[in-house]
């Protein structure tokens, strides 16, 4: 029988999907998310976006938080920096939706290095404090900013198109949006295939060994920085044009609690994990909010208390996850993988 996973080559051992197991997945996976559209509804579609953007958004935290160590809290910040810089690019300065959205993500990384430049110095809740400031100073700056921003105004962006077809239609801006998080994901986990990534993870482990051992901590922090914000610039520049209007409300400190909530329950230092999370906690809202309806007739008060129902049970999953599968959910899918790979056998 077979009792482990061996190669042959060095081709077979580095490939992203090392199994027959793990193909079959990923092409049943795909096959689902291409016919998925065309029998979706309107509302399912949008859900499937939001999750879509989020999915982005949880990875590039993950970058940092999971596979290099260093706590962010600023993670509406950063995405608001994507966000404003997507829409008054195309907005103000005519540039198209694409070529705003990849300037966005250059500015943001370059933000997001500058802020980065005190975890040389700063470790664990002292960082989260600095990063938390972070989230604080790019909000004021966008709200009191009147003659850039528009302060508290909303900005409106104009509709994205491509080969004269608008994209910010739920089913057309779909494709855009996964077709960016797949390959978000697929760079994602070639990056740790790499020395940047092996630095990254050493950092996280150790860092005075890392140190020792000739990695640049000031250089290689301030690149985990950069490359989370890059990729938190593009959730949010695809939430300018998917939305089609940017306020400072959509990137408050309660998006970056969230965010950091996502990798937590999909697992820390896993791009299935940041899919995982972000499946989880954008869904959970939305089927808390369709049982409240649904019950209302039977219950009328319920209506009144479903936000204290959302954030409550917000909450009590953060601590059943952080006691009962610290892993998160990426370790209770591996979990169910190896009983289907080992059954009968228990061990």
């Amino acid at each position: 029988m077979e009792s482990g996973i061996f190669h042959t080559t060095y081709q077979s051992d580095m490939s992203l999907r090392r199994t027959h197991a793990q193909k079959i997945r990923i092409i049943l996976f795909l096959l689902f998310m291409l016919a998925f559209p065309f029998f979706a509804n309107r509302y399912y579609l949008t859900l499937a976006n939001q999750v879509g953007i989020a999915t982005i958004g949880a990875i590039g935290l993950n970058i940092l938080v999971g596979y290099t160590g260093q706590i962010s809290l600023g993670q509406g910040g950063f995405m608001a920096v994507g966000a404003y810089a997507a829409g008054i690019m195309t907005a103000r300065m005519g540039l198209p939706w694409w070529a705003s959205t990849l300037a966005a993500c250059l500015v943001t990384a370059l933000v997001g290095a500058i802020f980065g430049i005190p975890s040389l110095r700063l470790k664990g809740l002292y960082l989260a404090i600095a990063t938390l400031a972070a989230q604080e100073i790019i909000l004021w700056t966008v709200t009191h900013w009147d003659a850039v921003t528009g302060g508290v105004d909303a900005l409106v962006v104009p509709n994205p198109t491509l080969f004269g077809i608008q994209l910010n239609t739920d089913f057309n801006f779909y494709w855009v949006i996964w077709a960016l998080a797949g390959l978000t994901a697929i760079l994602t986990i070639n990056l740790f295939r790499t020395r940047f990534g092996r630095a990254f993870i050493a950092i996280r482990d150790q860092d005075i060994a890392a140190e020792v051992m000739g990695v640049d901590l000031f250089r290689y922090k301030l690149l985990a920085f950069a490359v989370s914000s890059f990729f938190v610039g593009l959730a949010g520049a695809l939430t300018a044009h998917y939305r089609s209007i940017v306020t400072w409300e959509r990137f408050t400190v309660d998006v970056s609690v969230l965010y950091l909530a996502m990798i937590i329950i999909g697992g820390l230092g896993s791009v299935t994990g940041s899919f995982f999370g972000a499946t989880f906690m954008t869904l959970l809202p939305a089927i808390l909010t369709n049982l409240g309806r649904a019950l209302k007739t039977s219950l009328p008060f319920i209506d009144s208390i479903i936000p204290f129902v959302q954030q409550a049970t917000f909450g009590l999953v953060i601590i059943l996850f952080l006691v009962l599968e610290p892993e998160g959910l990426n370790k209770i899918w591996r979990n169910i993988k190896d009983y289907f790979r080992l059954w009968p056998f228990s061990y």
